[in-house]
């Protein structure tokens, strides 16, 4: 939008009746224009997008007519006429993605969820899984969190070969990046329309296609990218479902990450470069988190005599719950992930360390000594 100049501290002097590339006082580039007005400059790269702090940033644009529902680790916007989530949001970590409870596959009403009735009878008999739109493995970092994860709020009709297979699939991937980014981003949610075919006494509507968008809002490589995905079973590679975060946006309705600045969410949501993210959520990886090393999939051995599925970032190759194992010693075996020390912090706090940047930690740990996984939390 143009504006008036007067304001402005430093700019650079208007030579031509073209537009002028300026500075601001406060570093924003800016085009002038010769009558004196201006506007933001574009921005053309997403190497140009740096992140700023934005309070909950996952959170989609929300429709005054869909009920809101905040949970601990994702908030759900549920579509009444439908008997359905439009969607599911959330920031997922990757000291998250670290199993700490087992899933739990307890199935129950969503307590917060109003003037709607949703049961496990709808799904017996239907032919169809109650398929997660927020995963369980995404939620496994607490007893409360794993428990809203099988609200029937949450729960979907999939088609067996699509829940358990390309789906579950791009969970995984979504978890690999959230571990080699940091933390990303995460809107899960259906596509729905009149017409659609409905299961049960309470009449859910069964979606044909699924979608998801994410967003790495995090230097040096910030991208975004969504997936629009039948309600089938498919043998076809992820990247056959990959589409703009704006593709996604024009099929459904809904404005994600709004809260961007404006140029800045014109960027990336017009923007999809799957060389920029990783394809293969395997236990080995390379990671571009701070201290530069190699995160990979503990080489530590349950009780149950299965290979531990910690991810840590330890020389050694051993998580926290394993380090006993580091010399050989099964008979010490620390306590397994759902058995932690008792000194372990009530609440948690951010951690402590400094990243390479300079900056203070941005995760938060219920570590005693204060600091994260990443950072040699206890």
């Amino acid at each position: 939008m143009m504006k008036n100049l007067y304001f402005l501290l430093l700019l650079i002097p208007i030579k031509s009746f073209a537009q002028q590339e300026a500075t601001t006082s406060d570093g924003k580039k800016i085009l002038v224009y010769p009558d004196g007005t201006w506007k933001s400059a574009p921005i053309e790269t997403l190497t140009e997008i740096h992140p700023t702090p934005i309070t909950h940033l996952e959170l989609p644009q929300p429709s005054s007519t869909d009920q809101i529902i905040n949970h601990k680790a994702y908030t759900l916007s549920f579509n009444k006429p439908y008997h359905i989530a439009n969607w599911v949001a959330y920031e997922l970590t990757a000291e998250e993605t670290v199993p700490i409870v087992e899933r739990n596959d307890k199935f129950v009403p969503d307590p917060l969820l109003t003037s709607c009735t949703i049961s496990n009878a709808d799904y017996k008999g239907s032919g169809y899984d109650r398929g997660h739109l927020a995963p369980s493995a995404d939620m496994c970092f607490s007893n409360e969190t794993m428990a809203e994860s099988f609200y029937l709020s949450n729960m979907t009709p999939q088609n067996p070969s699509f829940n358990r297979g390309i789906w579950s699939k791009l969970e995984k991937q979504v978890r690999q990046w959230a571990v080699d980014d940091n933390a990303v981003y995460v809107v899960t949610g259906t596509v729905l329309s009149k017409g659609l075919p409905t299961i049960g006494s309470d009449r859910i509507t069964v979606p044909a296609y699924y979608y998801k968008v994410i967003l790495d809002y995090t230097d040096p490589d910030i991208k975004g990218i969504g997936f629009i995905l039948p309600n089938e079973g498919s043998q076809e590679p992820l990247q056959h479902f990959a589409v703009t975060i704006d593709s996604v946006e024009q099929l459904t309705g809904t404005d994600f990450f709004y809260q961007l600045p404006e140029n800045q969410e014109k960027a990336i949501e017009s923007t999809v470069d799957i060389s920029k993210w990783s394809w293969t959520a395997t236990s080995t990886h390379s990671s571009k988190k701070e201290g530069g090393g190699q995160s990979a999939q503990c080489k530590g051995t349950t009780k149950a005599g299965n290979q531990c599925k910690n991810i840590t970032t330890n020389s050694n190759g051993y998580c926290y719950a394993h380090q006993s194992q580091a010399n050989g010693s099964f008979e010490s075996q620390q306590p397994s992930a759902s058995e932690k020390p008792s000194n372990k912090r009530s609440v948690s706090v951010r951690c402590s360390a400094t990243t390479k940047k300079g900056t203070q930690c941005s995760r938060m740990t219920y570590s005693p000594n204060g600091r994260c996984w990443q950072h040699g939390g206890d």
